[in-house]
């Protein structure tokens, strides 16, 4: 008995580099079993938040992003984008922001349906005020269309004009906008007319929330329209058929928020409503920014 207490408690150096050898390759046996078990619980469990691990609740992108479409209105010109994009841009989606003729309803949404021919996979097509009238056509029936963002713009139903949307009543009247019309002779030799606002005057009715600056810069490099493209009637209508959402300008001089709300309802769009003048895309453009990723979640 003795004998065997003894032996049970004395080991010979080689034994004990047999134990000790024996020790770690049990430990590195439990160690590398444990690391599926590890990884599988910072994959999947609801407190996985380090860079580069999807967080709990998120789902992986099974498409790429849609390109971004942004049409500017009246009286303006692509540039009024440049901070949406550069946000965008930052968000991975890819962003092309044309500059409309500005000649007339029919002939501006074929120039947009055009390019949206060029474009391979999904579109998220945005317009702002008058641009919303154009995409509002040109995206009628193109199955790349996944939804429309509209930003303070107009959004007329098939068969109306856009004066026809305008003389809609309201309870908190506008006033006239301060246009400037200049006739010009058009390619076939007809008369038409072009329409600018007072760039005087342009600040406080297109971009109050900008900064001087910047509002001079836009009022002298605005873009005019032609006086036609209010009276043609809209031959489409997007949103009866396409997912849409709509921003509302709560300071907006250009376009009535009162109006902007009543077509936002009569589309169905999901509308959100902030502090912005007419220009809010240029004013706002992290909430034009959130609007179009709403619009991109909402459609997945």
């Amino acid at each position: 008995m003795t004998q065997s207490t003894s032996s049970s408690r004395t080991t010979s150096p080689s034994g004990r580099r047999f134990l000790r050898h024996t020790a770690v390759v049990a430990l590195s046996a439990l160690a590398l079993a444990a690391v599926p078990v590890a990884a599988h619980a910072l994959t999947s469990g609801p407190a996985a938040t380090t860079t580069g691990i999807r967080a709990a609740g998120a789902t992986a992108r099974s498409t790429p992003k849609p390109t971004v479409v942004l049409v500017h209105g009246a009286f303006a010109d692509s540039s009024g984008w440049y901070g949406v994009m550069d946000k965008l841009r930052k968000d991975g989606y890819p962003v092309r922001a044309l500059n409309t003729p500005l000649r007339g309803l029919n002939s501006d949404a074929a120039y947009i349906r055009g390019f949206l021919d060029t474009i391979k996979g999904p579109i998220i097509l945005v317009g702002h005020s008058y641009g919303g009238a154009v995409i509002t056509n040109s995206a009628a029936g193109d199955p790349d269309v996944k939804a429309l963002v509209f930003v303070a713009a107009l959004a007329p139903d098939a068969g109306e004009t856009l004066n026809d949307i305008t003389a809609h009543p309201v309870a908190h009247p506008l006033p006239a906008l301060p246009l400037q019309a200049v006739p010009i002779t058009g390619a076939d030799g007809t008369q038409e007319v072009e329409l600018t606002l007072d760039p005087a005057k342009f600040r406080s009715f297109f971009a109050a929330d900008v900064s001087p600056r910047k509002a001079a810069d836009m009022a002298d490099a605005q873009n005019p329209v032609n006086a036609a493209a209010f009276n043609q009637p809209s031959a489409a209508t997007a949103w009866r058929t396409i997912p849409s959402w709509y921003l509302v300008a709560k300071q907006d001089h250009v376009l009535n928020p009162d109006l902007e709300r009543w077509m936002a309802k009569r589309a169905g769009a999901h509308t959100v409503e902030i502090n912005s003048s007419h220009a809010a895309m240029v004013s706002h453009p992290g909430a034009v920014k959130n609007l179009i990723e709403q619009a991109d979640r909402g459609t997945n």
